[in-house]
């Protein structure tokens, strides 16, 4: 049995005859009269009763109408949800970021843009550093991710360069600078400092420190943690300084200042990595979006 079988069979019952529903399917009338007996005789049961005013369906066939009503608009809404999700329009897309590259600009600008254009697409949001995010793109736990990029991506891996941050110095709000609102990396020689450990993102601790101590400053770390966040609390405790990325600018915590460091500068550039060969059109949607933006 086939769907043309259900089609066929549906337009004769609806019309009474099989001239009517040779006109509206533009199939010859004995082509539908075979497929309706064919029909019949792979079911065993007789669906209609010819008579001379025309067809009339039998309770079995009244029967089977309901249901091939029914199949038929099944396989017609499942047609459209896949036409939708090859045009981009549906489906899911899983993202990582790390979280202050969603507070302002143009990744939440985005984001919104996004669920306005396509709002039956599904969007999962989850806030990783940057080698957690490659490593979970290349395991295929994320279709893409907003990184900070600091040397080559994982070979098959591309990117979208978005914008660019820099470094800023963040201290306990009781610290005293006067006036201030930049400071040389020698003027925090022997201040406690708040780092990430290493092996959270090696090549920007690296660059980090190679800065600091091109200007002058070996840090005095006293607490190493994992995100910013929690870098960016202990310095509201009044544990240390930190050196941070400048987006925290947009949500300053109340116990925390912020100054521009003269001598140390350090590019992070924020891009969207993905896989060049994914198969998803909902994320490819996404990322025209990003380059119209940016």
């Amino acid at each position: 049995m086939e769907l043309r079988h259900l089609r066929y069979f549906v337009a004769v019952a609806e019309h009474a005859s099989v001239r009517g529903a040779s006109e509206q399917l533009h199939v010859t009338q004995p082509a539908i009269s075979r497929q309706i007996q064919d029909l019949e005789e792979s079911l065993g049961v007789a669906l209609f009763e010819r008579t001379p005013r025309g067809l009339k369906l039998t309770l079995a066939g009244d029967a089977y109408l309901r249901e091939a009503r029914g199949i038929l608009q099944q396989v017609e809404s499942a047609a459209r949800v896949a036409q939708r999700i090859a045009a981009g329009v549906s489906g899911h897309v899983r993202m990582g970021f790390v979280e202050n590259a969603v507070w302002g600009g143009l990744v939440p600008n985005a984001l919104q843009a996004f669920q306005q254009t396509a709002p039956q697409v599904g969007i999962e949001l989850t806030p990783m550093n940057t080698p957690e995010q490659l490593a979970a793109i290349e395991a295929g736990q994320l279709d893409g991710g907003f990184i900070y990029r600091f040397g080559a991506l994982p070979e098959q891996f591309v990117s979208l360069p978005l914008l660019e941050n820099g470094v800023v110095l963040a201290a306990p709000a009781a610290w005293s600078f006067g006036r201030r609102k930049t400071v040389r990396a020698a003027q925090l020689a022997g201040k406690p400092f708040i780092t990430f450990p290493r092996h959270v993102y090696p090549a920007y601790y690296d660059r980090l420190i190679g800065a600091c101590e091109r200007a002058g400053l070996t840090l005095d770390v006293v607490q190493e943690v994992s995100t910013e966040a929690a870098i960016l609390s202990l310095v509201s405790a009044g544990v240390g300084a930190a050196i941070v990325n400048s987006a925290n600018r947009e949500r300053p915590p109340a116990l925390v200042q912020f100054l521009a460091l003269s001598d140390v500068s350090i590019a992070l550039p924020l891009h969207f990595a993905y896989r060049e060969q994914h198969r998803n059109p909902a994320l490819a949607q996404f990322i025209a979006l990003l380059q119209a933006q940016k």
